[in-house]
């Protein structure tokens, strides 16, 4: 995701800081990103690193796609350091993660979804959801969840339409969740394009009615990662643009890039 958010970042025209993090202490590599170099640094260095490339870039708004387990961690150098964020890692401790956010007055764009379309589709859920609650009391559901291998957190998205249909009267648990990784099942099972194992999210939630005579299927497939990339760098704009205006307001999600008219 770092070097597809990196790339549509060149394409759109951006300036593109040439410096990332790795996990590994000694990474002792370079990122190729079109005909630029990006200095991949160890975790040690994270914190002289960044505040070096805070104080030669100014306006940095920094990107973050990462494992769930580093997700507080980060966040927390971030605030430190008062550099503006978008963070598209799902999982860590999130109550957590917004307190941080929220006690260092820093600006950040923090969604488990940067798709734009995917987003809508979310926001649409909750308008129904608050409109209609209890329209599907009664209803089984059934998710399954697909996603690449070295995805180890359950989809942040499927939480998100889960808590929806909850709220619309549905009685599920996170449990019942199928999450497949295997990209065997994934081919036969599920119908993902070979070329895009690595890099897919097929989703499907499936109702139906207490007497089995109505089923409801809602569905979305995606296939690569590019859909996540281009959302990114519009949240990317969208927080320089609101660091720049002072706004009062820090700590915004996807819904509130789509408000903001940013459906490029």
């Amino acid at each position: 995701m770092g070097k597809a958010v990196a790339e549509a970042a060149v394409s759109a025209g951006l300036q593109l800081v040439p410096v990332t993090f790795s996990s590994k202490e000694k990474p002792s590599r370079t990122l190729q990103v079109g005909s630029m170099d990006m200095h991949v640094h160890g975790p040690s260095e994270r914190e002289y690193i960044l505040s070096s490339v805070l104080d030669e870039f100014p306006n940095l708004v920094l990107v973050d796609y990462t494992v769930p387990d580093a997700v507080n961690d980060n966040a927390e150098l971030y605030c430190k350091l008062g550099v503006p964020f978008v963070m598209g890692t799902t999982g860590g401790d999130r109550e957590m993660l917004y307190k941080t956010v929220q006690d260092a007055n820093v600006y950040a764009v923090l969604s488990p979804q940067m798709g734009k379309q995917v987003v809508a589709f979310l926001a649409a859920m909750e308008i129904m959801a608050e409109q209609f609650p209890g329209a599907f009391s009664g209803y089984h559901m059934e998710v399954m969840e697909s996603h690449q291998a070295g995805k180890l957190d359950t989809s942040g998205t499927a939480k998100a339409v889960i808590s929806c249909f909850q709220k619309l009267g549905v009685s599920f648990n996170l449990k019942q969740i199928k999450k497949i990784r295997d990209p065997k099942k994934q081919l036969d099972m599920v119908g993902v394009p070979e070329e895009y194992l690595s890099g897919h999210a097929f989703h499907l939630y499936h109702l139906t009615s207490p007497d089995e005579t109505v089923s409801f299927e809602f569905q979305h497939n995606v296939c690569g990662r590019s859909i996540y990339a281009e959302g990114t760098v519009d949240a990317a704009m969208f927080l320089y643009k609101k660091v720049q205006s002072k706004a009062d307001k820090k700590i915004y999600n996807m819904i509130d890039v789509l408000r903001e008219g940013n459906m490029r």
